[in-house]
Order: structure tokens, then sequence, then C-alpha cells
């Protein structure tokens, strides 16, 4: 069940109805609440279950055995255990075909031909996302940050809490388990309020992102008849389908968590408008970076912070960022340029500070402040087509075709009508420059803006909102992350 379907338009209203009429019974609340969340992820396919069911299960007790035991040797078994289930199911589904198919090909290049045939496994949706949240509970719990979960209902309504469970924001148990477990009554301003995100949410995922899609879709499948003007319009295309699809989703997901009367961590900060690559991923999918930072990074550096070691610790951060993308090269080479360049731009800005305008005028500074944007905004463009191409055999040929001089005076007229083309194009730019002058709110239709506290102003927006959803909803798609 997504989020952008006619299932979860009829499923969301029916299970906040009958969940507020059991307010005043939290334990009556929270088993409601759990079985909806099996519902709502049980619509894809009920096998998958028996996974977040085992998941739970696991970090639940071994949770409770880590608090009780005085042992270290044995609050460390529980915690391995944890691991090596989370991790194993984790490896399993994600990573075992792309191990086999590249220790095959290693043998190969050595003359040795093995016929193995590809493994039949589907990748469960949300996996990367739930196993992080039973994770951080039990590593928390061993490093005497929280105290464990009494009762199993809470807690697992917290690892399936249904609409931020397939693609976050990824919580961590010391934010939304004391929520669960505390008293809980309807409050129509922050339901309002979470209305207007889901709103803003659906916008952004089927007027911004569904529509982009298919252009990317033809642009990145026939590069190889393209010129360099129309794959610059691709990769923008994606950038821009890519952070309307994702923070979409997590739009949606905060909003209706406030529906319910929870409030979920921000995942996005308008992070197209940074103005480096160390700013990027401190505003892009922030409950993910926060969680490599503190159980990554954080335990590399108290090891070894120094020299050449902090370096290391940052490439191996960004690997494992890449790494959880997926089960691809492109993502691994995704990760090392991230990296390479964080490591390289933070060293240049503590050399380069004294080229600021600070102190030069009001302008100077905006303007200084744009082409670090722009700049900034070029770079996360060639970077991403990584993300998107199919291997990286197709992501150098689709470069090396951009930056060819020789291409660069032909636009190409791609298989879709250009004049649609042009429309999804202006759209995406108009909502950039809209997002532009939104930032320092908490989304989009947050009315800290002036204009929303006119209601004619407000109903309309929403009006017009709503029209365009129901008008240019292209094809049912699928939510990017939920291959991750």
């Amino acid at each position: 069940m997504i989020f952008n379907s006619i299932e979860f338009a009829i499923f969301l209203p029916i299970v906040f109805g009958i969940y507020w009429m059991l307010q005043g019974n939290i334990k009556r609340q929270n088993l409601f609440l759990l079985v909806a969340s099996y519902f709502f992820y049980g619509w894809w396919d009920w096998r998958f279950l028996f996974l977040i069911a085992l998941s739970s299960g696991v970090d639940f007790i071994a949770g409770q055995q880590i608090y009780r035991e005085q042992d270290r040797k044995k609050q460390k078994y529980w915690l391995w255990l944890s691991l090596a289930v989370n991790l194993g199911m984790l490896g399993f589904f994600k990573y075992s075909n792309f191990f086999l198919e590249n220790f095959i090909e290693a043998f190969t290049m050595f003359g040795y031909n093995f016929q193995v045939e590809r493994l039949n496994i589907v990748l469960p949706v949300g996996i990367s996302f739930y196993t992080f949240q039973t994770l951080s509970y039990t590593i928390d719990i061993y490093k005497g940050i929280m105290k464990p979960a009494k009762d199993p209902i809470p807690f697992f309504a917290y690892v399936s809490f249904f609409p931020q469970l397939v693609a976050g924001p990824i919580e961590r148990a010391f934010d939304l388990l004391p929520q669960i477990n505390n008293t809980r009554s309807f409050n129509y301003t922050k339901a309002v309020d979470g209305m207007r995100q889901i709103l803003w949410g659906l916008f952004k995922k089927v007027v911004i992102a569904d529509n982009c899609a298919p252009y990317v879709h033809d642009i990145f499948s026939g590069a190889e008849n393209l010129h360099s003007p129309i794959l610059f319009v691709g990769m923008t295309l994606f950038t821009v389908q890519l952070y309307c699809d994702f923070s979409g989703y997590s739009d949606i997901a905060i909003g209706v968590a406030r529906l319910f009367g929870f409030k979920l961590s921000k995942n996005f900060d308008y992070p197209q408008f940074s103005k480096s690559i160390p700013e990027f991923w401190s505003r892009w999918h922030i409950t993910m970076t926060s969680w490599f930072r503190d159980y990554i990074y954080m335990p590399l550096i108290r090891w070894k912070r120094k020299g050449a070691f902090k370096i290391i610790n940052i490439f191996i951060l960004f690997l494992v960022i890449g790494v959880w993308h997926g089960a691809k090269w492109t993502f691994v080479l995704f990760g090392l340029i991230n990296a390479l360049l964080y490591i390289t731009q933070n060293a240049l800005s503590k050399r380069n500070s004294r080229f600021s305008p600070e102190g030069k005028g009001v302008f100077l500074q905006k303007a200084y402040a744009l082409i670090r944007i722009l700049f900034n905004c070029f770079t996360l463009i060639l970077i991403i087509t990584f993300f998107r191409a199919d291997n990286i055999t197709h992501a150098f040929h689709y470069l090396g075709r951009f930056f060819n001089p020789e291409n660069w005076f032909v636009f190409d007229i791609i298989p879709r009508h250009y004049l649609s083309l042009r429309f999804v194009f202006l759209t995406s730019m108009f909502f950039l420059i809209y997002e532009y002058f939104q930032q320092g709110t908490e989304y989009g239709l947050e009315l800290k803006n002036k204009l929303y506290r006119n209601a004619g102003i407000r109903w309309t927006t929403y009006t017009l909102m709503i029209i365009f959803i129901y008008y240019y909803r292209g094809v049912e798609l699928d939510f990017i992350y939920f291959q991750f």
C-alpha cells in the first residue's frame, strides 16, 4: 500500500476514525495501531510480516537481557545476537546476489567458469529502515542511554509504525517510544497542520516527481543517441524527481503521524540550497545521516581520530552510506565521490574564508551565496547521475557524452511531446524557486509565511494544489526509496 494510492485513501480515514474512538485507552490504541501497521505492511506481501515480527521479537528480548545482565560479556552476547539477526536479514535479502555475481566474475577473470543461477530473492519493502530502528534500540540500551520497553505491544508498534515504516524518517526509540507509551489526545490544530503537510507531500510526489519520471527514463535509457543539452535536462529532472519523491514521502509520513498525535523527526531541510557537500549531507535524509554519524562514524573517531585515520573514517562512513542505498557498484562509487568532495571542501573552506564577502554589503553576500548554491547544485546533479545509472559503464558513457564539446550544439526532441517536457521542466523550476523563499519553515505550506495567514489565499492555494494533483496524476508509481 502506497501513500498515493486509492487503497491508502480508504485505509487512512478508517484507521483514523477507529483510533480516536479508542481515545482514553492507551493499551487498546497501541494494539490497534500495531494491527493497522501490520495490515498496511502486509498489503505488499503478507510473508514479509514474519521478518518484521522476528526483528522486533529478537530486539525486544535482547534489550531486556542487556539491561538485566550485569556481566559486560553477556551484554555483548545479546547485542551481537541483535546485530547478527538484523544485519543477517538485511545482508541476505539485499546483498546476496550482489556478492554472488561479483564472486563469479572474480573467478571468471582467472579462467574459472562457474554456472550459478541468480537467487530468486525479493527485497522486502522498508527492511533497510526498520532494521536500523531496532538496532539503534539495542545499541542505546547497551550504551546505557535508555531503558528497555516493558510491554511488547508498544515496542512492536514502534518498529512497525505505518507512516514511517517503509521509507523513514528513521526514528530512535528514545524519541518515538515514549510518545507511544504516553496517553494521547486529539489536537485539532496539529491535525490540520498534518493534513497541510500531507497535501504538500502529495503535490511533490504526484505533480513533480511522477511527471519527471517518464522523461528521466527516456533520457537515461536513450542517452547514447542524445546530445548534451537534453542530457543536462535529464540529470536535472532526476535530481528534482529524487528530492520531491523522497522528501514528499517524509512530508506525508510526518503529516499522517501528526494526525495520530505523534511528532516525527524532520528529515529534509531544503538540501537543494546547500552551499557545499558537507552542508548538503547535514540537510538531506537527516535521520539516516545522523544514524550513521552516531553508530558508525563516532565509534571510529573514538578509536582513531587524528591524521590519516580521520580521512579514512570519512571514507568508511560514505562507503557505508553508498552501500546502504543498494547492492550496486554505482552506489559504492556514489559514496566514495561524496567522501572525496566532503573532505576536499571541508579543507578548502578553512583556507578560503578570506574570500568571503562578510561585511562587504548585503548584495555581495547574497550574490556570493547564490553562486555557491548554483555551483553545489551542478556538482550534485553530476554526482546523482551515478545514483540513477544502470551501472558504472552507463554512468561514464552518459557523463562522457555530456562533457563532449561536439554534443553541445544540438537540442534533441526526446520520444515524448516537447511541450509537455517544457511544462514539466518549468513546473519543477517554479517549485524550486518557491521552496527557496520558504527556507526556514518545516515544510513548504507551513503558515509561517505571511501570505498564508490570509484565509482566501490559503484556501485558493489548497484548491489549486488539489486540482493539480488530480489533473496531473500519472501512472501510480512507487516511491524511489522503497527499493532501498
